[in-house]
């Protein structure tokens, strides 16, 4: 396996977020009130074919009372968990900052996952609906914690390192890969891969710095895309078979890391101002120009994508096998990882425009899930 040490070029520096998560679980019927209904998305010359619903709704139905970021779906496009600051979003939602609910679409529930003290990371749900991971501060270190969707039971995910940070959930949640970082101030940081069911760790790649390295799974926990920062590469290691490929890039070009796809077959990664799809199968990239990407789908098909064009819708989602594309938002709006659901069905993002549902007039960013027909 290579370790990637020796390149001069310096990648994105990303800080840990200071944040003391109190896990809890509270579960509240949410009424189909008419503000959370699915309205035609806003500003859309044909939206005969999408509908758009607001996620981050009170528990009465009504708007929440603070600011909802990010998003990550299921499979399905069943379930999203999402950050909040809203205190009306559920019956019991203490603390002050963010706090980690989890919206059932189906039985029109909300989920309390998690409450914190200051702002915390995107919560990562698994493919299935049943974990959420999410990592903060605790005393002097971040820590990753996996809750069980509808009880009260909490998973501490140690690692190697004093911290733990960043985690990809496999689809079942049984496998979370995640950074560990060593030292006090932090010198030095690993990729490694925690089976929660037998209690193993698995070592994927080593670094002797603290530069953007992250890791995202693929849905049967085979098949890890890992960033290392300071060499602006990516890499795909197999657990089957112990061996890391890549750069996938390329020797002579910067990359940094996006997402694998659940089924192991895409890889999405920018490289300066053009996103790149890298078909593990084929070794062949697909060339996406003048877009930052943003998720792929579980099947590998459908990228969201960002344009760098602002004269023109903020989120796109585009069918990889047609070319055939479909605007998100035209409006401001922001998405990550893990926000389309298989098929490309449905599609998680926040926004704090006003116009996206009607009664929007909380003056708040909101979470959003738009799904095509």
């Amino acid at each position: 396996m290579r370790r990637n040490t020796g390149r001069s070029a310096v990648g994105r520096v990303r800080a840990a977020l200071g944040a003391t998560a109190l896990i809890c679980a509270v579960t509240t019927a949410l009424p189909g009130a008419a503000s959370a209904a699915p309205v035609p998305l806003a500003g859309v010359a044909d939206s005969s074919g999408s509908e758009v619903e607001r996620i981050s709704v009170a528990a009465d139905g009504t708007q929440g009372d603070g600011d909802s970021t990010g998003g990550t779906i299921t499979t399905d496009g069943r379930s999203i968990a999402f950050s909040s600051a809203a205190k009306n979003l559920t019956p019991v939602a203490p603390g002050t900052g963010d706090r980690v609910f989890v919206r059932d679409r189906r039985m029109n529930q909300t989920t309390l996952m998690s409450t914190v003290t200051s702002v915390i990371q995107h919560p990562v749900i698994s493919g299935d609906g049943q974990y959420v991971a999410l990592w903060g501060l605790l005393f002097r270190d971040t820590k990753t914690f996996l809750s069980q969707v509808g009880s009260a039971s909490t998973i501490g995910i140690n690692c190697s390192g004093l911290s733990c940070s960043r985690p990809s959930l496999s689809t079942d949640g049984r496998y979370v890969a995640q950074v560990a970082t060593f030292g006090r101030p932090p010198s030095r940081q690993r990729i490694e891969v925690r089976d929660w069911h037998a209690g193993t760790v698995e070592t994927v790649a080593e670094f002797e710095h603290t530069v953007s390295a992250r890791p995202s799974v693929s849905g049967d926990g085979r098949f890890v895309a890992y960033q290392d920062g300071r060499a602006e590469d990516v890499f795909v290691w197999d657990r089957t078979d112990d061996t890391s490929s890549g750069p996938i890039e390329g020797p002579s070009k910067a990359a940094t890391l996006v997402q694998i796809s659940k089924d192991g077959s895409k890889v999405v990664y920018l490289s300066g101002s053009d996103t790149y799809v890298h078909d593990e199968r084929s070794g062949t990239g697909q060339l996406v120009p003048d877009a930052s990407g943003l998720a792929i789908d579980p099947t590998g098909h459908h990228l969201l994508y960002a344009p760098h064009d602002t004269s023109g819708p903020s989120l796109v989602l585009r069918d990889l096998e047609t070319g055939y594309e479909e605007v998100v938002s035209n409006r401001a709006a922001s998405a990550g990882t893990d926000s389309v659901s298989a098929g490309g069905r449905d599609v998680v993002f926040h926004s704090a425009a006003d116009d996206i549902v009607p009664g929007d007039t909380n003056g708040r960013s909101d979470v959003f899930v738009r799904r095509f027909y």
